[in-house]
């Protein structure tokens, strides 16, 4: 799989299993270090890590011993995450690439524009949402389902069935995804101001849902419980507040009392603007083009990406190619169509071949 180190689970000295990455993404969840390789769980489960990359911090550790369950969750909700992410900027300039290695989401992550905001705020949201389905799917020792709602919720339906544990997933999030983040700089009320941010947007997209009961379907009282939005859900809503995210500079005045109780805190970068919401994303630099490949950067340029020659929207060859130009092409592609159901049971399609007229920037 893309991105960071490989797991290996060894049970009981018998078999190894290849795991989801435990990932490592930015100065927090992102590029975090260890000074050991080996995590042992309650299950007598051995998690050896891959000494040659950067991986868990000792909270992060110990907060998985505590836990038993939570890192295949964690890793989920990261697997999660890199393919939100590629998928809201498949049509941009920066489309959120990835490398195989500890630093996947490469250079980026070190900067203060609003796609390290993003990368940050759907980390963090990923850790949230897969924590808190696990809990209630018991996959996770230390968490269940969330029973606090119970009895009569309105006058025909009641509180019941098993709500995510959305608290659960905020808390842990937040001492997991947060543990690395260091110092009292723009650059550290950033990252965990849009850590939150991500956390937030799970938690105020929880929705209701409700089985009937009754007479054949009469559904004269309703049981009901919370359910966590789709991940999609939580993409979209982060990708809107990227698009108005919040420019915003080091705020902390004066040294007068009430100044020193409020402390370091992030301020509009134009004082005519409102301050940022805990769901709005924030940053203080401005983005690379992204057009053109650069090193220094961590940038991959966007030649030889595929453009909408009839799109004048971000996607369209004009704009992504950055006004280079492009090539056309045309290939044959090969498909399965017309399939029928046999019963029983098997299914029989036609191999169809269509030309397909790709436009390649320059």
């Amino acid at each position: 799989m893309q991105g960071a180190a490989l797991i290996t689970a060894v049970r009981s000295g018998l078999c190894r299993g290849a795991l989801s990455p435990a990932l490592a993404v930015g100065r927090g969840i992102i590029n975090v270090a260890s000074s050991t390789n080996l995590l042992t769980d309650s299950k007598n489960v051995h998690l050896v890590l891959d000494p040659s990359l950067q991986l868990l911090s000792r909270k992060q550790r110990k907060l998985i011993r505590q836990n038993p369950g939570v890192l295949h969750s964690v890793s989920s909700g990261l697997q999660s995450a890199i393919k939100e992410c590629k998928w809201q900027f498949r049509n941009r300039r920066w489309n959120c690439p990835t490398t195989q290695g500890p630093h996947i989401f490469g250079k980026i992550v070190n900067r203060g524009c609003r796609e390290t905001a993003f990368i940050f705020a759907i980390t963090s949201a990923g850790v949230t949402h897969s924590v808190a389905r696990s809990c209630s799917e018991g996959s996770i020792e230390s968490c269940t389902c969330d029973y606090r709602r119970r009895g009569p919720g309105g006058p025909d339906w009641h509180w019941g069935g098993c709500s995510d544990n959305v608290d659960f997933g905020r808390v842990f999030g937040r001492e997991f995804v947060d543990s690395n983040e260091k110092g009292r700089d723009l650059r550290f009320l950033m990252n965990l101001h849009n850590n939150e941010a991500g956390r937030m947007t799970v938690f105020s997209e929880m929705r209701q849902e409700c089985k009937c009961h009754g007479m054949s379907g009469s559904c004269t009282v309703k049981t009901c419980w919370m359910r966590l939005p789709t991940f999609r859900t939580v993409g979209d809503f982060l990708k809107d507040r990227f698009d108005g995210a919040s420019r915003v500079i080091y705020g902390n005045k004066g040294s007068n009392r009430a100044s020193r109780v409020e402390g370091p805190h992030l301020e509009p970068e134009n004082p005519a603007h409102k301050p940022p919401s805990p769901h709005d994303l924030v940053y203080f630099e401005k983005s690379p083009n992204f057009c053109t490949y650069s090193g220094k950067m961590g940038t991959a340029g966007t030649a030889g990406r595929f453009c909408n020659s009839s799109s004048p929207a971000l996607d369209g060859c004009e704009l992504l190619c950055c006004g280079r130009g492009y090539r056309t092409r045309t290939q044959r592609v090969t498909e399965r169509c017309n399939c029928t159901f046999h019963w029983c049971c098997h299914v029989s399609c036609l191999n169809c071949t269509n030309t397909q007229v790709l436009h390649e920037c320059l």
